[in-house]
């Protein structure tokens, strides 16, 4: 850790800093496959599956941000899709690469920091996030977005799944300033349609609303407390 800010890159090392090292922690978190976790289903998302249906997604180049170990990758690339699908977790992208094999599907499985991604602009139809941006801190929001606007195609197609504020599978109702007060993302910040919105404003947006319920285990899944948002890039 640098003793004196220099630069922007800096400051957002600092800040990294007082929150958990993610690698270490999620490679922990993905060694037991067996302790109930509702994601870790090897079901798409429902919002997913209706993008498709609905024709608003078709076959194309994507991009998914925090992919876990698989499952919407996986659906991506049976619906014809050539995916990229990066995650910082060692632990989760061997149990993704084994479930495609199984599957008998090609992923391009990536071991990076989304931070990190070294793309070309303009190279994807589809961003997909499931799970990944609750875990962003405040501070790397406005890189999130320069990521994604960078990764995206003239009129692709971003959709984030997220924690909804006080939801019982996680949503911390904290604000950005207690983030820094605790040390800590209290497993996962809760959103509301209206700072979703407010945060993915320069993007047009297609429809935010609540993840359908559906019970599980299903072919595609679907629980109570996450928002679901689709956003086009203008």
């Amino acid at each position: 850790m640098k003793e004196t800010i220099h630069d922007y890159e800096d400051l957002l090392e600092m800040l990294d800093s007082l929150l958990r090292e993610p690698t270490q922690f999620w490679d922990q978190f993905y060694s037991d496959r067996e302790k109930g976790v509702p994601f870790f289903t090897n079901s798409p998302d429902e919002n997913l599956v209706g993008y498709f249906e609905n024709k608003l997604f078709r076959p194309g180049k994507v991009l998914e941000l925090g992919c876990g170990p698989g499952r919407n990758a996986i659906y991506f690339a049976e619906k014809g899709c050539n995916i990229d699908a990066v995650d910082l977790s060692q632990e989760s992208l061997k149990w993704a690469e084994e479930r495609a094999i199984e599957k008998n599907v090609s992923v391009n499985f990536i071991k990076e920091n989304i931070f990190e991604l070294d793309i070309e602009e303009g190279t994807y139809d589809i961003v997909y996030d499931s799970g990944c941006f609750h875990h962003i801190a405040p501070h790397r929001r406005m890189s999130y977005i320069d990521l994604v606007k960078k990764a995206l195609k003239p009129n692709g197609f971003f959709a984030i799944t997220c924690f909804v504020e006080g939801g019982e599978l996680g949503g911390a109702e904290i604000s950005d300033w207690e983030v820094y007060r605790l040390r800590s993302l209290k497993g996962g910040l809760g959103y509301t349609e209206e700072k979703l919105r407010l945060i993915f404003r320069d993007f047009k947006e297609i429809e935010i609303r609540k993840m359908k319920v559906i019970e599980q285990p299903n072919v595609v899944f679907g629980v109570p407390d996450f928002l679901t948002a689709l956003f086009q890039k203008n």
